[in-house]
């Protein structure tokens, strides 16, 4: 899944992509063969639980592939929060309603090229299934659900309250590189290189809308072939922009990493964060993992 706006794109584009597309962002559209197209398909994404030597990376990311920690970090407080309320109600003796399950989203301000070339542009990782306990049949009171899930909530904001605020301050600085000369220019480069693969995209935006359409119209036993077909052609085609914002975001890093406003934050996460994560893992019987190509 990935964090992205769409928008609708034309038809011919449409036609263009299920026939088959090259997989080089330099390279001209690709001619049939009498075989027709290359099939190229999604492999399945694999779980990591290597935490990065910084916890800086995982909460601020810089990259792509930094974001697959934050992912990871997402989904597995999400999780706390499920399993601290499903105890609740055990304990109460009641089942909860079903909720959404967590998934890994991605952020469509750090492309994640080398996964999404091999996953497609809207796979991820599978998260991992929590352990079921029993739990009795019974609905619980409205006033026992609210309860059980106030509680979930509370395990949640122990985590999430150490972190939120100045992630969010870090992302609201990552946003400010649309404006960046730089990559406004690397940026105007995209719809001619979609456009040597037959793509008509004016931008990222209308790339995805083209990957939505795809996905929801194609014959489902054409959809490994379409999605993996145009994870490649979004990398290949993002890789020169990516060459000009990630060493913009690591200079902004290093530039907020050491603003005096932020210094009690920054502090908190390298020595408070990962012990608490560790202790919630026990706590809860929840794994942090995060998605690897």
């Amino acid at each position: 899944m990935f964090r992205s706006p769409r928008r609708a794109l034309t038809a011919a584009a449409l036609a263009l992509l299920a026939t088959g597309a090259a997989t080089s962002c330099t390279a001209a559209p690709a001619a049939q063969s009498a075989s027709g197209p290359r099939a190229v398909t999604v492999t399945p994404a694999r779980l990591g639980d290597i935490l990065p030597a910084d916890p800086v990376r995982m909460v601020l990311p810089a990259t792509g592939a930094e974001s697959r920690w934050t992912q990871g970090l997402d989904v597995f407080v999400r999780q706390v929060e499920q399993a601290a309320a499903a105890s609740c109600a055990r304990e109460r003796g009641f089942t909860l309603p079903a909720s959404a399950p967590a998934a890994f989203i991605r952020f469509s301000e750090l492309p994640d090229l080398d996964f999404i070339a091999r996953h497609g542009t809207s796979e991820s990782a599978t998260v991992p299934t929590l352990p079921a306990s029993p739990a009795p049949a019974r609905s619980g009171t409205a006033a026992g659900v609210r309860a059980c899930l106030a509680r979930g909530k509370t395990a949640a904001g122990t985590l999430r309250d150490r972190y939120a605020d100045v992630q969010g301050q870090w992302f609201g600085t990552v946003t400010s590189l649309r404006r960046d000369p730089a990559t406004v220019r690397a940026l105007h480069t995209l719809p001619d290189c979609f456009a040597r693969y037959g793509i008509e995209a004016r931008d990222e935006l209308d790339y995805f809308a083209l990957a939505d359409q795809l996905m929801q119209t194609a014959d489902a036993s054409e959809l490994p072939v379409k999605e993996g077909e145009l994870g490649r052609i979004y990398a290949a085609c993002m890789r020169p922009v990516e060459a000009v914002r990630e060493p913009a975001r690591a200079k902004l890093r290093t530039r907020f990493l050491a603003a005096p406003e932020h210094a009690d934050a920054v502090h908190a996460l390298r020595t408070t964060l990962v012990p608490a994560l560790r202790a919630a893992e026990k706590r809860y019987g929840v794994p942090l993992v995060f998605p690897e190509p």
